[in-house]
Protein backbone atom coordinates (compact mmCIF):
# COMPACT_ATOMS: atom_id res chain seq x y z
CA UNK A 1 0.00 0.00 0.00
CA UNK A 2 3.20 2.30 0.72
CA UNK A 3 4.41 1.78 -2.39
CA UNK A 4 1.01 2.16 -4.12
CA UNK A 5 0.55 5.44 -2.24
CA UNK A 6 4.22 6.81 -3.08
CA UNK A 7 3.99 5.80 -6.71
CA UNK A 8 0.57 7.66 -6.90
CA UNK A 9 1.82 10.70 -5.27
CA UNK A 10 5.12 11.43 -7.71
CA UNK A 11 3.64 14.33 -9.99
CA UNK A 12 1.68 15.70 -6.73
CA UNK A 13 4.57 16.15 -4.23
CA UNK A 14 5.48 19.80 -4.86
CA UNK A 15 2.07 20.74 -4.27
CA UNK A 16 0.24 22.77 -1.82
CA UNK A 17 -1.08 20.60 1.22
CA UNK A 18 -4.62 21.21 0.28
CA UNK A 19 -4.18 20.29 -3.12
CA UNK A 20 -1.74 17.21 -2.13
CA UNK A 21 -4.93 16.26 0.15
CA UNK A 22 -7.33 16.33 -2.46
CA UNK A 23 -5.10 13.97 -4.96
CA UNK A 24 -5.27 11.87 -1.94
CA UNK A 25 -8.68 11.55 -0.89
CA UNK A 26 -9.66 11.49 -4.73
CA UNK A 27 -7.52 7.89 -4.75
CA UNK A 28 -8.40 6.76 -1.89
CA UNK A 29 -12.03 6.99 -2.70
CA UNK A 30 -11.46 5.61 -6.15
CA UNK A 31 -10.13 2.68 -4.54
CA UNK A 32 -12.95 2.07 -1.73
CA UNK A 33 -14.98 2.50 -4.47
CA UNK A 34 -13.43 0.02 -6.95
CA UNK A 35 -13.09 -3.01 -3.99
CA UNK A 36 -16.82 -2.11 -2.72
CA UNK A 37 -17.76 -3.31 -5.94
CA UNK A 38 -15.86 -6.38 -6.04
CA UNK A 39 -16.79 -7.64 -2.17
CA UNK A 40 -20.91 -6.90 -3.68
CA UNK A 41 -20.07 -9.17 -6.50
CA UNK A 42 -18.77 -11.93 -3.79
CA UNK A 43 -21.15 -14.86 -4.85
CA UNK A 44 -19.69 -17.29 -2.07
CA UNK A 45 -19.58 -17.03 2.01
CA UNK A 46 -15.86 -16.11 2.32
CA UNK A 47 -13.12 -13.87 0.29
CA UNK A 48 -12.12 -15.29 -2.90
CA UNK A 49 -8.54 -14.78 -1.35
CA UNK A 50 -9.28 -16.96 1.49
CA UNK A 51 -11.30 -19.63 -0.99
CA UNK A 52 -8.50 -19.87 -2.86
CA UNK A 53 -5.66 -20.61 -0.07
CA UNK A 54 -8.20 -23.43 1.51
CA UNK A 55 -7.82 -25.49 -1.84
CA UNK A 56 -4.59 -26.42 -0.91
CA UNK A 57 -4.56 -27.27 2.10
CA UNK A 58 -7.07 -30.02 1.72
CA UNK A 59 -5.19 -31.41 -1.00
CA UNK A 60 -1.84 -31.16 1.52
CA UNK A 61 -3.91 -32.57 4.56
CA UNK A 62 -5.11 -35.59 2.45
CA UNK A 63 -4.25 -38.64 3.80
CA UNK A 64 -3.15 -37.32 7.31
CA UNK A 65 -3.60 -39.38 9.86
CA UNK A 66 -6.33 -37.90 12.58
CA UNK A 67 -7.25 -39.05 16.53
CA UNK A 68 -9.40 -37.87 18.59
CA UNK A 69 -8.20 -36.44 22.19
CA UNK A 70 -10.94 -35.28 23.67
CA UNK A 71 -14.06 -34.21 22.52
CA UNK A 72 -12.32 -31.12 20.90
CA UNK A 73 -8.86 -31.74 20.89
CA UNK A 74 -7.26 -33.71 17.70
CA UNK A 75 -3.79 -35.28 16.84
CA UNK A 76 -3.00 -34.96 13.42
CA UNK A 77 0.03 -36.64 11.65
CA UNK A 78 1.49 -35.81 8.27
CA UNK A 79 3.57 -33.61 7.03
CA UNK A 80 7.03 -32.28 8.19
CA UNK A 81 4.83 -30.99 11.28
CA UNK A 82 2.71 -32.49 14.00
CA UNK A 83 -0.14 -30.83 14.96
CA UNK A 84 -2.93 -30.75 18.06
CA UNK A 85 -6.03 -28.73 17.20
CA UNK A 86 -8.38 -27.43 19.29
CA UNK A 87 -11.60 -27.22 17.11
CA UNK A 88 -13.57 -25.40 20.12
CA UNK A 89 -10.71 -22.42 20.77
CA UNK A 90 -9.47 -22.90 17.11
CA UNK A 91 -6.60 -23.17 18.41
CA UNK A 92 -3.30 -25.13 17.31
CA UNK A 93 0.44 -26.14 17.94
CA UNK A 94 1.11 -24.81 14.98
CA UNK A 95 0.23 -21.53 15.67
CA UNK A 96 -1.04 -20.75 12.11
CA UNK A 97 -4.71 -20.83 13.34
CA UNK A 98 -3.95 -19.16 15.90
CA UNK A 99 -2.58 -16.13 14.40
CA UNK A 100 -4.08 -16.10 11.17
CA UNK A 101 -7.58 -17.02 12.44
CA UNK A 102 -7.99 -18.91 9.38
CA UNK A 103 -8.13 -22.94 9.73
CA UNK A 104 -4.26 -24.58 9.02
CA UNK A 105 -3.83 -27.19 7.55
CA UNK A 106 -4.18 -29.57 10.56
CA UNK A 107 -7.47 -28.05 11.23
CA UNK A 108 -8.02 -28.84 8.14
CA UNK A 109 -7.14 -32.22 8.29
CA UNK A 110 -9.86 -32.68 11.51
CA UNK A 111 -12.34 -31.30 9.91
CA UNK A 112 -13.86 -34.45 8.55
CA UNK A 113 -13.24 -36.39 11.60
CA UNK A 114 -14.48 -34.35 13.90
CA UNK A 115 -17.68 -33.85 11.57
CA UNK A 116 -17.47 -30.22 11.10
CA UNK A 117 -17.57 -27.73 8.29
CA UNK A 118 -14.38 -26.05 7.30
CA UNK A 119 -16.23 -22.61 7.14
CA UNK A 120 -17.13 -22.86 10.64
CA UNK A 121 -13.83 -22.57 11.76
CA UNK A 122 -12.88 -19.31 10.05
CA UNK A 123 -13.07 -16.01 11.58
CA UNK A 124 -15.82 -14.00 10.35
CA UNK A 125 -13.48 -11.23 9.00
CA UNK A 126 -12.66 -13.43 6.23
CA UNK A 127 -16.22 -13.07 5.31
CA UNK A 128 -18.16 -11.49 2.52
CA UNK A 129 -19.83 -9.54 5.02
CA UNK A 130 -17.26 -8.00 6.67
CA UNK A 131 -14.91 -7.08 3.54
CA UNK A 132 -18.30 -5.25 2.38
CA UNK A 133 -18.35 -3.78 5.59
CA UNK A 134 -14.87 -2.33 5.19
CA UNK A 135 -15.77 -0.83 2.00
CA UNK A 136 -19.31 0.42 3.15
CA UNK A 137 -18.34 3.85 3.55
CA UNK A 138 -18.06 6.49 1.05
CA UNK A 139 -14.58 8.96 1.39
CA UNK A 140 -16.61 12.08 -0.08
CA UNK A 141 -14.37 15.63 -0.81
CA UNK A 142 -14.32 18.05 1.47
CA UNK A 143 -16.06 21.12 0.69
CA UNK A 144 -14.25 24.60 -1.07
CA UNK A 145 -12.99 26.84 1.48
CA UNK A 146 -15.47 29.62 0.62
CA UNK A 147 -18.40 27.06 1.43
CA UNK A 148 -16.94 26.40 5.15
CA UNK A 149 -19.02 27.40 7.82
CA UNK A 150 -16.33 28.46 10.24
CA UNK A 151 -17.39 29.98 13.88
CA UNK A 152 -16.28 33.43 14.47
CA UNK A 153 -14.42 32.90 17.66
CA UNK A 154 -11.99 30.29 15.51
CA UNK A 155 -12.01 32.80 12.79
CA UNK A 156 -10.52 35.84 15.36
CA UNK A 157 -7.68 33.33 17.07
CA UNK A 158 -4.28 34.41 16.38
CA UNK A 159 -2.18 31.30 16.13
CA UNK A 160 1.51 32.12 16.39
CA UNK A 161 4.34 30.04 14.80
CA UNK A 162 6.59 28.20 17.74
Amino acid sequence: MVESLNSMLVNARDFPYVALLDVIQEKMSKWGNDRRIVAMAITTPFTPSWESELRPRFAQSNGWHTSQLNPVTYCVKGGELEGVVDIFNKMCTCKEFDIDKLPCVHAVATTHHAQVSVYSLVSPYYTKEYYVLAYSETIYPVESQSQWDIPNEIVARIVLPR
